[in-house]
């Protein structure tokens, strides 16, 4: 824990008063915790986010900045950047994190392209159109909904992360599953 007091810290909060990503309900801060990063210059941060409990459903929910990326410890902006093959000789990641990444986009394009549709219908924010042809690949066909303009990723995570459908990592699945 002496480790983690000696990074630089940041502590967040939303101005805005966000309802519970599953039944719309009331959140009330509970407390908070540390959560590390990376950055794109290669520096460890420590983020202090909140802890919201449901007024409602009881469920407890993080209250994640958008310059990170759930269940990943780089910096959105960083895991972007090799994305969108954008200066990948200046990211701090090694080159078997930098292949999980390509892997992990590849493996949740299919996904997130049904997750976005599914908002947008949900939300009724416009015509639902095929992104393309079924020849292009689902990481091509996200591309062409999304862009590849600054801060893509970000805006991808933050709608699949509010609407409650972003997919937990295995281990965090088998960690809550496994008995006390």
């Amino acid at each position: 824990m002496s480790g983690l007091r000696s990074l630089p810290a940041f502590l967040i909060r939303c101005a805005e008063k966000i309802p519970c990503p599953c039944c719309d309900g009331e959140l009330k801060v509970i407390g908070s915790r540390a959560r590390g990063f990376i950055d794109d210059e290669g520096e460890k941060n420590i983020a202090y986010i909140r802890r919201l409990r449901c007024q409602s459903c009881s469920r407890v929910h993080h209250e994640l900045p958008d310059f990170l990326v759930p269940y990943k410890r780089y910096s959105a902006d960083c895991v972007e950047q090799i994305l969108s093959s954008r200066e990948e000789s200046s990211t701090p990641a090694d080159e078997a994190t930098v292949n999980r990444w390509k892997r992990w986009v590849t493996e949740n394009a299919t996904y997130w392209l049904g997750c976005l549709t599914s908002i947008a219908v949900r939300y009724e924010t416009g015509p639902v159109e095929s992104p393309a042809s079924s020849t292009q690949s689902a990481h091509q066909r996200l591309k062409q909904l999304v862009g590849v303009a600054s801060g893509w990723l970000k805006w991808i995570v933050r709608q699949i992360v509010n609407a409650n459908l972003w997919v937990h990592t295995r281990s965090a699945w088998i960690a809550s599953a496994s008995p006390c």
